[in-house]
């Protein structure tokens, strides 16, 4: 059964998703309190990025090998099995905290176990979600997502903050193994579709030659490969900014902690509105043209940041609260037309290739980013990006591979056919 078929996916697949949400909520208080202690306990900048790095690692070198995994094995199975090594990683913290042993190494190591079932979890839900849920709701179930990512955001760290001073570390801890058992327990009920996989007779399975499929499959494809290329270069502009901005609220606005506090805030109400908005509304027709409207969004957003007068912290609230609200309208339909285009079949190997190459440009960014900001000044980075940015919206929009990707692979598009069928 499709899921245009389907008349009763919202049940199965809102049961999944609340589960997963109640559990990343426990993650997010992990990560909160972790990275406290850390900076409790070490005071090492160093320390810091090293657990940062740790958690990447996986997401950058194993995605492609995970991808392939995730395409080949049952999904569901694969959820509950990342699920469950996540949090015994997290119950194995646990003692560790309880006993008084806990050392830096032990955390690292952890921290890399969980990011490995991360890693696993999240394409084999993405991919899943594109076979339970009718692709014609799917631009508001990333809406949704993306609601869910800002509202933790706002919610997590005033949460995580009150725990750590009622409970010891330990006792936050566990309640990531707690909300991981709840997701567990609801996955365990629900049905979850596997995609029909194409195998050729007489031929073993191979995990390099399906690797190389998915890699194919993407480079073949141009407005699929310029899409992925234009939001490389997008994660490339953003994340520098975000470890940017303390030292511009600082040095630029004169102000101090309270202060990034407030334009963190507003950045995420910015993505619980636009996440809202996305969800209620889904977005234009050709989700592509959704796209271009947040990424122009974010590009004015950070214009106003860089262009923005010494001391006027009022701009920098309001640049915030622009790019929190287009930044789901830019993610949420492009990983909308993702699910939408890409063969199901192929969609592990698809998303986690995409995601292996994003995530790898997060340190060459910073690595461009800190040089230039200190030659030239932190709004430099700002005033470049959003210029990339809007620079980007016009050449997508000018390009014909990218505005007729929704077509599907072959030029047919999927409304078209089912028109057909029908």
């Amino acid at each position: 059964m499709t899921t245009s078929e389907n008349k009763n996916w919202q049940r199965p697949f809102f049961t999944i998703w609340i589960g997963q949400a109640i559990s990343l909520l426990g993650s997010q208080l992990v990560q909160f309190a972790l990275i406290w202690y850390i900076t409790a306990e070490t005071g090492s900048a160093t320390a810091l990025a090293a657990a940062t790095m740790v958690a990447l690692l996986p997401a950058v070198f194993l995605s492609p090998f995970i991808g392939t995994l995730v395409d080949r094995w049952n999904r569901k199975r694969i959820m509950l099995v990342a699920d469950t090594v996540i949090a015994l990683a997290t119950l194995v913290m646990v003692a560790l905290f309880a006993l008084e042993v806990i050392q830096l190494w032990h955390l690292y190591v952890l921290l890399f176990v969980r990011s490995i079932g991360g890693n696993f979890h999240r394409p084999a839900m993405t991919s899943s979600t594109s076979l339970m849920v009718p692709k014609e709701h799917l631009t508001r179930i990333q809406g949704l997502n993306q609601m869910l990512n800002g509202g933790l955001n706002i919610v997590s760290a005033p949460l995580g903050a009150l725990l750590i001073e009622l409970l010891p570390t330990q006792g936050v801890l566990a309640i990531d193994v707690v909300t991981a058992a709840i997701a567990i327990t609801l996955l365990f009920f629900v049905t979850v579709p596997e995609p029909e996989r194409q195998t050729i007779p007489d031929e073993k399975p191979s995990m390099w030659r399906e690797m190389k499929a998915g890699f194919q499959y993407v480079v073949a494809w141009r407005g699929l490969l310029y899409i992925a290329g234009f939001a490389t270069i997008l994660n490339f502009i953003l994340s520098p900014a975000v470890s940017l901005l303390p030292l511009l609220i600082k040095d630029h606005f004169g102000g101090g902690a309270l202060e990034l506090g407030w334009v963190n805030s507003a950045f995420g109400i910015g993505v619980v509105l636009g996440g809202l908005l996305l969800g209620a509304w889904g977005g234009f027709k050709r989700r592509v043209a959704t796209a271009l409207v947040g990424i122009a969004g974010i590009g004015i957003g950070s214009l106003l940041i860089g262009l923005a007068p010494a001391k006027v912290l009022i701009l920098a609230l309001v640049a915030n609260l622009i790019i929190g609200i287009a930044q789901p309208i830019a993610n949420g339909s492009l990983g909308a037309i993702l699910q939408a285009v890409v063969d199901p079949a192929m969609q592990g190997r698809v998303f986690s290739l995409v995601g292996s190459v994003a995530m790898a440009m997060m340190p060459i960014g910073l690595a461009f980013a800190g040089p230039l900001s200190d030659r030239f000044g932190i709004q430099i980075w700002f005033i470049v990006g959003g210029i990339v940015f809007l620079v980007l919206t016009l050449l997508m929009l000018a390009t014909p591979a990218v505005m007729n990707v929704e077509q599907g692979r072959h030029g047919t598009a999927d409304n078209e056919s089912e028109e057909k069928e029908n």
